[in-house]
């Protein structure tokens, strides 16, 4: 892995959004907003990806495998969001790339089985799915490791966790991501509500997107 104090400019940006969101989350918005901010500023171009995600992991891990197949891994960035960033991490430790995370889940298996059953999304309650067991089952296939225990390579991700998160312990995100780049805010909550003032030029920073 090369340094991330110096990253080589990606090429390619895939974002990754939480359960029962979309492309349409705030942060996912923001995120493509400052690229596109950056490049008519002079930065190189990055191709964005941002996709609908189905409800199960498989087809929503494969789903991503199919977007960066063209993408160098040492081109390649990720940043996920929640649940998002418990893909974004198999997916970094799978392609050798770094990533950012925003609340990342650590284990999702068991904190969604109280969600099975039929859902709406959050931007579109009208968009109703399945959340069945056999999608829990899917998401321990995508574990890396104990979960208490810190991920395997820290350096490939910075870690954005709000101590306020509401939904999603930040003791246990810090643990999991023990040696990381850590930016850890005392508000925000779960949604990250200063996200673009705050952390998302720091997000690109990191990922090699725009000059620090």
């Amino acid at each position: 892995m090369p340094s991330h104090s110096q990253p080589p400019r990606p090429t390619h940006l895939l974002y990754l959004h939480g359960f029962r969101s979309s492309p349409a989350s705030a942060k996912a918005r923001q995120t493509l907003q400052r690229l596109q901010q950056l490049q008519r500023a002079g930065e190189a171009p990055v191709q964005w990806m941002c996709p609908q995600l189905p409800p199960s992991p498989r087809d929503a891990i494969e789903l991503a495998l199919r977007l960066v197949r063209e993408a160098a891994p040492q081109r390649l960035v990720l940043v996920g969001s929640s649940l998002g960033g418990f893909y974004a991490t198999w997916l970094a430790e799978r392609l050798d790339c770094r990533a950012a995370l925003l609340n990342p889940a650590v284990d999702p298996a068991r904190d969604l089985r109280a969600s099975i059953g039929e859902l709406g999304s959050w931007h579109d309650p009208a968009l109703r799915f399945e959340f069945t067991t056999e999608h829990v089952r899917q998401l321990r296939d995508y574990e890396l490791g104990p979960l208490r225990a810190p991920v395997a390579h820290p350096e490939r991700y910075l870690v954005v966790v709000a101590r306020d998160d509401e939904v999603l312990d930040a003791r246990e995100m810090l643990a999991r991501y023990a040696g990381a780049t850590l930016r850890i805010a005392d508000s925000g909550g779960h949604a990250l509500e200063d996200y673009a003032a705050r952390h998302c030029d720091a997000v690109l920073a990191f990922l090699g997107v725009r000059a620090d």
